[in-house]
C-alpha cells in the first residue's frame, strides 16, 4: 500500500509555537520533490514535546495540505493504550490514510502485552496500522513471531523497522508473509533493507533531500542497485551527519540552511554544536544540495 521515500516530517516552530504556514509549504514541497508519502508527528516531528492539541492540529493540517496527492501516515502511538485509542481515532476522523503506532515505550510490556495493545488499537478503528519497532527508543523489541501473530489481523499491514538488523526483513517475511509491507526506519541501511525485501523508508534525511531519497528508493524498487549505490554514495555522509546529534535537530538545521524552516527545537533538545553544523554543511555539499 505504501512504498518508496516517506519523510518522517519535522514540525516547524516559530517563537515556540507551531508554524503552520511553513508546515503547509513543506507538504507542497515534498509533493513537488517526489516524496511518496508523509509521516507527521512521529519522533522526528517532536511528538514527545507537543501537547495533545498540537499533535492533533499538525495531523489535521498535513492531511488538508496533502489533499490526497500523497498518503499521510499519522503518528498515533503511545505507551498508554487508552491514549493510543484516542490518537488513532482522531487520525481516522480527519482523513489520515494510515496510522504509525510505536511499540509502547518505557513500561516494557511482554510480547503478549504487545499483541493485546495492538489488537485493541486495531479493533478501535478502521485505519490501516503500521507497527513501529524501534527498541533503541522504546526498550522493548517486537519479535518476528509476535509480528507474525499481529499480521493475521486484517488492518495491521506492515512495519517500520528501526532495529538496524537487516536479517529481520527476511525473518519477518517468513513470519508475516511476503505481502506484509516492510519499511526501513534507518536511512543508512535502507539500501540493504530493500535488497532483503523491503519496499521503502520512513526517512529523516528525506526532510532535507527528498528528491534524492525518492530517486534512490525508485532505483531500488526497480531493481537497479548499481544506480541506487550511486545515490547511496551521495547520501551516506548526510545520513551520518544528521545523526551526530538527535536527528530531528540535524534535519532542521539542514533545512534552515536551505531556507525551508527555522532550526528551532523544543527542550530538552537544543541547537547543534558548531562542529556538527560544519559536518552537516560538508555533507550537504557532497550531496549537491548546496555550493
Amino acid at each position: 500500500m505504501f512504498k518508496g521515500s516517506i519523510p518522517a516530517l519535522v514540525t516547524p516552530f516559530k517563537n515556540g509555537e507551531l508554524d503552520l504556514e511553513t508546515l503547509k509549504k513543506l507538504v507542497d514541497w515534498h509533493v513537488e520533490q517526489g516524496s511518496n508519502g508523509l509521516v507527521p508527528v512521529g519522533t522526528t516531528g517532536e511528538s514527545p514535546t507537543l501537547s495533545h492539541r498540537e499533535h492533533e492540529t499538525v495531523i489535521e493540517e498535513v492531511v488538508k495540505a496533502a489533499a490526497g496527492r500523497i498518503p499521510v501516515i499519522a503518528g498515533a502511538g503511545s505507551n498508554n493504550t487508552k491514549e493510543g485509542i484516542r490518537l488513532i481515532q482522531h487520525a481516522e476522523s480527519v482523513g489520515a490514510d494510515a496510522a504509525l503506532v510505536v511499540t509502547p515505550y518505557y513500561n516494557k510490556p511482554t510480547q503478549r502485552g504487545l499483541i493485546e495493545h495492538f489488537r485493541v488499537l486495531h479493533d478501535c478503528c478502521t485505519l490501516p496500522i503500521v507497527i513501529y519497532n524501534i527498541p533503541g527508543r522504546s526498550v522493548i523489541d517486537m519479535t518476528p513471531a509476535t509480528m507474525g501473530e499481529l499480521a493475521k489481523l486484517p488492518r495491521i499491514i506492515g512495519v517500520k523497522d528501526a532495529t538496524g538488523k537487516l536479517e529481520r526483513v527476511s525473518q519477518q517475511r517468513m513470519a508475516c508473509g511476503p505481502e506484509f509491507m516492510q519499511l526501513s526506519g534507518e536511512d543508512a541501511t535502507a539500501l540493504g533493507f530493500n535488497a532483503h525485501g523491503g519496499v521503502g523508508c520512513i526517512s529523516v534525511t528525506a526532510n532535507v533531500a527528498p528528491k534524492l531519497c525518492a530517486e534512490f528508493q525508485a532505483a531500488t524498487l526497480a531493481g537497479d542497485y548499481a544506480l541506487a549505490l550511486d545515490y547511496q554514495d551521495r547520501l551516506m555522509p548526510l545520513h551520518e551527519a544528521i545523526f551526530i546529534e538527535p536527528g530531528l535537530a540535524g534535519a532542521k538545521f539542514a533545512m534552515a540552511e536551505l531556507g525551508l524552516c527555522s532550526d528551532e527545537v523544543r527542550l530538552p533538545l537544543t541547537g547543534l554544536e558548531d562542529s556538527t553544523k560544519t559536518t552537516i554543511r560538508a555533507a550537504m555539499r557532497h550531496a549537491g544540495l548546496i555550493n
